[in-house]
């Protein structure tokens, strides 16, 4: 099935695989009956220890000595009692230093609440990810990183770079021993790094041109290229709430309809000014069927049961999401599971799916 699931996880796919569920069942079931996984409980997960909050206070005073107590103190409690979950990655990093996390665990971690995991064309991360792996402080990692040349804001790839990069970059900081051959390696690659991930966008890309240009041109048919406006409408509406407020939501709602593209978004993301959300990536996979190319796919067949479909799209989307360095499919995670039921689809585009599932969820 790829990823380990735990038993909860694998109780959500057998339930999805069984093609049971009409879409109003399966809005009533994601906001009453899925156990959401939540940042404690991975957090706790990855560090079992019953010091875990004073742990956790401690090390961010001491990282942050000019800091508020109160205010950290606070926030650690709402990390630790699963009230929230931290979003800036310096502060991940800070965690994840704390509990003496590997390299493995913290990306885990930083997919879990920033949609991606380690960035090795980072420089702060490789740097980071480099004294984790070998033992080091945040501190001693964070002084080390603020003595290097300022890394370059590039935002696609160099001429005649690699379209593997990124890997090579890991892969070259994989070799290094000692902090004098960690800085050399930096400088060395500095042309490379980027704060945005190629990958990512390479896939959004290929997605977007998809329903930008619908009518191939081997057809010989000629139609106007959609705008970004009337992709939103025609593909990404779904019956999803326009209004900014979150107001009287559910928490399902809330993280359904958070980070829910827009048209700004698309034009920002679409002109390299945004990196490319792990939503938006599941979101256009869904809309487009995964098919960009006219290549054959055996999920497009119809004596597929639904476990077959499912089990192949979760192969292939957590293909694609490992690709662009993002966590793995969580049938645990609320955008995840809607995902999940809406690739089951057989009557109906995965598309039209999901947008009965939303539109059972926002009824009003």
């Amino acid at each position: 099935m790829g990823p380990e699931l735990t038993l909860l996880s694998e109780n959500e796919y057998e339930r999805l695989s069984s093609g049971e569920m009409s879409p109003a069942m399966a809005a009533k079931y994601l906001q009453e009956g899925v156990r959401l996984r939540s940042f404690d409980e991975v957090l706790r997960g990855l560090y079992p220890g019953g010091d875990l909050q004073a742990r956790l206070t401690e090390a961010l005073l001491r990282a942050e000595p000019e800091a508020n107590p109160e205010n950290v103190g606070r926030s650690v409690r709402n990390w630790v009692s699963g009230h929230s979950k931290p979003t800036r990655r310096e502060d991940i990093f800070k965690i994840a230093f704390a509990l003496e996390l590997s390299e493995g665990q913290a990306n885990r971690l930083l997919g879990i609440c920033t949609d991606y995991g380690v960035h090795y064309r980072n420089g702060r991360d490789v740097v980071y990810a480099w004294f984790l792996r070998t033992g080091g402080a945040y501190c001693e990692a964070r002084d080390f990183f603020t003595a290097l040349p300022e890394m370059p804001r590039l935002d696609s790839l160099p001429d005649n770079g690699s379209p593997h990069l990124t890997r090579e970059l890991q892969s070259a900081f994989l070799q290094v021993h000692s902090k004098a051959e960690l800085r050399e390696c930096y400088i060395d690659n500095l042309g490379s790094f980027g704060a945005l991930h190629l990958r990512a966008y390479e896939y959004f890309r290929r997605y977007l041109d998809k329903l930008v240009h619908p009518v191939p041109a081997w057809t010989g048919m000629e139609e106007p290229d959609y705008s970004m406006e009337a992709i939103m409408e025609l593909y990404f509406s779904m019956h999803m709430p326009s209004s900014r407020s979150r107001c009287g939501y559910s928490v399902v709602q809330r993280l359904i309809k958070n980070n829910w593209p827009n048209t700004t978004a698309l034009k920002n993301i679409r002109s390299r000014k945004l990196d490319v959300p792990r939503k938006l990536l599941l979101l256009l996979y869904v809309i487009t069927e995964n098919v960009v190319d006219g290549e054959y796919r055996e999920t497009d067949e119809d004596y597929l049961s639904p476990r077959e479909r499912l089990d192949d799209h979760w192969f292939a989307l957590n293909a694609i999401l490992a690709d662009c360095g993002m966590p793995p499919l969580d049938p645990r995670n609320a955008t995840d599971w809607l995902v999940l039921y809406a690739v089951t689809a057989t009557d109906e585009s995965m598309s039209e799916r999901m947008e009965k599932v939303i539109e059972h969820m926002f009824a009003c």
